[in-house]
């Protein structure tokens, strides 16, 4: 038995680069006055605060003063969902927690929420946005997200946001789990709000960022002081921002060659996974490099997890009060519950290797073929 598990689930959380780590560090030791003061320490700590803003700008292909520093990702959509004053939000059927809880929220205060289902490959049709869209009052606020978190399935966004812009509806999308793992350009993709969740690209927990295109009239979510350009109040996280910045910098240098790495590495797992009768969710549409979302028929993927224990990864269900609950999104694609259940996620990441892969394809079909 291996002393730590190979770690396969990095869409739940990535470990700290060890760039990143050094800049968190000298964050901690220098910059540990306010942001706001106007003195020396306060000084240095505002242009951690800067430097890291410029970074994750450039890596977005934005300005910085159209990013906001924020908690993570769940707290930037929070921000563009209901710091919106839109009459409508049209979403996808597959979008994170993060999305459909504030959505329901706003549904609960009167703002009309459709939700637009997928295709059997979890990917959206643009044109059943726009159909969406010309039901609901306007301006309405359109939220698709970028890259699905469990399937790994990247939206047409670009379409969404420019036939959805067309009707005047502002756009936002979660891109939670796409920084970092592919190129991501808010110009190229024509959105107007775009959330960045910091764990998921090698940064820490507890940090994130969302894209404001300039001239989006957002309002803050929280109030109290004036940080963030009044969207954010609260002391800035200046380690975890001058993380976020690091591991930002990072992905613009190396994305290039480590996407098409990871991409190669997952086809070498879903080839043996497949070999044993593996199924692949999402497998006819584009998905992220790094992620394999499928099922071996008839075993559940609460099984597979109980007997691999020399490997972390994911499954397609929630545990509530003992109960298993299949995932949303693979209901929405059009498997039935058992199949949901039956799901496993396996993400890769920077540290994972050819050695690794097969490993971890070995030990999962001899798991699989013990039956349910």
């Amino acid at each position: 038995m291996r002393a730590e598990p190979l770690y396969l689930d990095h869409n739940a959380s990535t470990p700290l680069h060890p760039r990143v780590r050094e800049a968190v560090v000298r964050a901690l030791d220098e910059g540990f006055g306010n942001p706001s003061a106007d003195h020396a320490p306060g000084r240095r700590a505002r242009a951690f605060v800067e430097r890291a803003r410029a970074q994750v700008a450039a890596l977005l292909g934005c300005d910085p003063d159209e990013i906001v520093f924020t908690g993570g990702g769940t707290e930037a959509n929070n921000l563009a969902l209901r710091g919106l004053p839109a009459p409508a939000l049209v979403l996808s059927a597959v979008e994170h927690p993060a999305t459909t809880e504030p959505a329901r929220l706003l549904a609960g205060s009167g703002t009309v929420v459709v939700e637009v289902p997928v295709g059997a490959d979890g990917a959206l049709d643009p044109a059943a946005v726009e159909r969406a869209l010309a039901d609901v009052p306007a301006p309405a606020t359109v939220s698709v997200i970028l890259a699905q978190n469990e399937t790994g399935v990247i939206q047409p966004v670009a379409a969404v946001a420019r036939l959805a812009r067309a009707r005047g509806a502002v756009v936002h999308t979660d891109a939670a789990q796409a920084v970092g793992k592919i190129p991501v350009d808010v110009r190229a993709l024509g959105v107007d709000l775009l959330s960045v969740a910091g764990h998921k690209l090698y940064a820490p927990k507890g940090v994130g960022a969302l894209y404001v295109r300039r001239g989006v009239a957002l309002g803050p979510v929280l109030v109290g002081a004036g940080h963030e350009r009044g969207l954010r109040p609260g002391t800035e996280n200046v380690a975890g921002i001058a993380g976020l910045g690091a591991a930002c910098a990072l992905a613009s240098e190396d994305l290039v060659i480590e996407a098409p790495r990871q991409l190669a590495l997952r086809e070498r797992l879903t080839g043996q996974l497949r070999a044993a009768g593996f199924v692949v969710h999402g497998g006819g549409a584009e998905r992220l490099p790094n992620t394999v979302n499928g099922r071996f028929p008839g075993v559940r993927g609460s099984a597979l997890l109980g007997r691999v224990a020399e490997v972390a990864f994911s499954t397609g269900s929630a545990c509530h009060a003992g109960e298993e609950h299949a995932s949303r999104a693979l209901l929405a694609m059009g498997l039935a519950p058992e199949e949901a259940l039956g799901a496993v996620r396996l993400t890769l990441g920077r540290q994972t290797t050819a050695a690794e892969i097969d490993e971890v394809a070995a030990l999962l079909v001899r798991a699989a073929q013990r039956g349910v």
